[in-house]
């Protein structure tokens, strides 16, 4: 099917703009013959999906960088600080409160480190949703 074939082209591309040749025909071809206002739409449809699939890879490859990281660390360091300071004549009330905040920064650090590439690791984005949405090729043949 040419639309197959067309998606496969895009993907192979391996960069972020797609072949827009080969996917104007697969649109053509699907559209059939008709009204040019319908192929118009038809292409204006497929640009703004194109747009949305190279936004989608842009931000999959995004990452929290470094000076992010170091902001968060030194500012949880400053924070247990202020609590063993505020805290020092009760030692109980300070090892409750830093052990209770430290808890919080390490949730925070795992949660940030476990989106920060929504496409890999233990907790990813798979292409499921993708896939449940695409037709079904058996039953177009």
């Amino acid at each position: 099917m040419a639309h197959d074939g067309a998606a496969r082209g895009l993907l192979e591309g391996g960069s972020c703009r797609p072949r827009r040749g080969a996917a104007t025909r697969a649109v053509d071809d699907a559209a059939g013959p008709g009204p040019a206002d319908g192929t118009a739409r038809n292409i204006a449809a497929l640009g703004s999906a194109l747009d949305a699939r190279r936004q989608r890879i842009i931000i999959s490859q995004a990452e929290v960088n470094s000076v992010k990281w170091w902001c968060l660390y030194l500012q949880a360091m400053c924070e247990l600080l202020v609590i063993a300071a505020v805290h020092c004549d009760n030692r109980l009330a300070s090892g409750i409160a830093m052990a209770l905040f430290a808890t919080g920064v390490a949730a925070s650090v795992l949660l940030i480190a476990a989106h920060d590439r929504p496409f890999t690791g233990q907790i990813s984005i798979g292409p499921e949703p993708l896939l449940q949405i695409m037709p079904d090729n058996s039953a177009s043949r």
